[in-house]
């Protein structure tokens, strides 16, 4: 019996650990993924900055799960009435898969708006490739403001404008400050050069997911860091040397980072299921309806959310990882081990870092700021990666007795770091 999972993401990993754990030898577990690791997102930001080595917060799949079969690739369709998986290696070839169970767990791409610019100038934040071109691209601003003789153009290279103020957008612009002043230290002609930070949302406030306390802490860390955060605003429209704000001003910047949310990945729609908010709709086992033998979990799955009657539960990663263990242990029980159940949970809080010994967290829904938060938010990252704990922990120490690496990789833009992922001459990204 083979069952193949399509992602390697919180959602694909986890059910494939929990199907190992279940069944064992039983059945073949074969996973499809562009990547030989499993991506702990949360601490991308933290790569971007040049905090963390990107091998610290990348787990390797064959090593940590041994006994899967890794298929490197993007999956491109499905025949479901063949039970077949058809998928592009890295080298372009495609490929076939026959499978008894399938779990689509395709995980969710960069979320575009229709607003003139942004696809061709803005930089997405979802990836390794993304993270550490944008450390590159922040470096090569600075280094070009010191080379610059043109007042306007030095400060627009230093002037970086990230547009989103959710978990992700906000740990990016408060990450910022603290890496461009250590490029700039370097360069004495940026000497009372100002290096500006702004963070971008529609909301009326940052972190709007988090309570209100825990958003004005965290806008209050910004605001003290130098970032000026502009609620209720966003870009109008994006031009390679700057934005236009919905507000009307002009900023002058080459450098815009889009963290607006997310969206499930483009091939959910091409597989010609029914679906809900762009999801896969799945039942409370997470089982695709007239497919006894497909499910689908994670960002890919608009899975009912029984704490909230009517609605579908977030695409964050807490649930993709609990749906990920509950499909693992369905498609298991839907072969004959162990027993299926439905999926219930409550969050159970959410921590955010802030950078230099700032975080803001809610741990069990009990609101936590300053140093208490930073201990909180680094060891429950610590205990929910699958591997590499010592590695992290090691960088994360490094970082504190020593300067972080302030050297460009010469990396450039390519199609490993798009933003827009529809587009017909980029390869789908899982």
């Amino acid at each position: 019996m083979r069952v193949v999972i399509v992602g390697g993401g919180f959602a694909g990993y986890n059910a494939a650990k929990r199907l190992l754990k279940t069944a064992g030898d039983d059945i073949e577990v074969v996973v499809v993924n562009p990547t030989d690791y499993f991506l702990y997102l949360p601490l991308l930001p933290e790569v971007s900055a040049g905090l963390l080595d990107p091998r610290s917060i990348t787990i390797s799949i064959p090593a940590t799960l041994p006994g899967v079969r890794l298929a490197l690739g993007t999956v491109s369709g499905v025949d479901f009435g063949a039970r077949t998986v058809t998928y592009t290696d890295p080298e372009d070839h495609t490929r076939h898969l026959s499978y008894d169970r399938l779990v689509l767990a395709a995980g969710s791409v960069n979320r575009l708006l229709p607003i003139p610019g942004v696809a061709e100038n803005a930089h997405g934040f979802r990836g390794v490739p993304e993270a550490l071109y944008l450390r590159d691209h922040i470096t090569r601003q600075i280094e070009l403001a010191a080379a610059a003789t043109d007042p306007q153009e030095r400060a627009a290279r230093c002037t970086f404008v990230v547009v989103g103020a959710g978990y992700t957008g906000t740990e990016v612009a408060a990450q910022g400050p603290a890496f461009t002043d250590a490029l700039a230290e370097r360069h004495p002609e940026l000497k009372g050069q100002p290096v500006r930070w702004l963070l971008l949302d529609i909301a009326d406030r940052v972190l709007p997911e988090l309570s209100k306390h825990l958003a004005k802490t965290a806008d209050t860390v910004l605001r003290e860091r130098g970032v000026e955060v502009l609620m209720k605003t966003s870009v109008k429209e994006a031009t390679p040397d700057g934005v236009t704000l919905t507000s009307g001003d002009r900023v002058s910047t080459r450098t815009l980072v889009w963290c607006v949310g997310v969206r499930p990945d483009p091939l959910v729609a091409d597989l010609g299921l029914p679906t809900a908010k762009d999801r896969i709709v799945v039942t409370t086992e997470l089982g695709v309806p007239g497919y006894p033998e497909v499910f689908a979990c994670g960002d890919a799955a608009a899975v009912p959310d029984l704490t909230r009657p009517g609605e579908y539960t977030a695409m964050t990663a807490q649930h993709a990882e609990r749906q990920g263990k509950l499909a693992g242990q369905n498609v298991a029980a839907s072969l004959g081990y162990g027993q299926a159940g439905t999926y219930r949970h409550h969050d159970l809080g959410f921590v955010v870092d802030l950078g230099a010994g700032h975080a803001a967290a809610n741990p069990l829904h009990l609101p936590l700021s300053g140093f208490p938060a930073k201990v909180v938010t680094r060891g429950y990252h610590l205990l929910a990666m699958p591997g590499n704990r010592l590695r992290t922990a090691i960088g994360w120490a490094l970082a504190t007795v020593s300067k972080r690496p302030t050297v460009q990789l010469g990396l450039v833009r390519g199609p490993s770091v798009p933003l827009n992922t529809d587009s017909p001459e980029l390869p789908h990204r899982r």
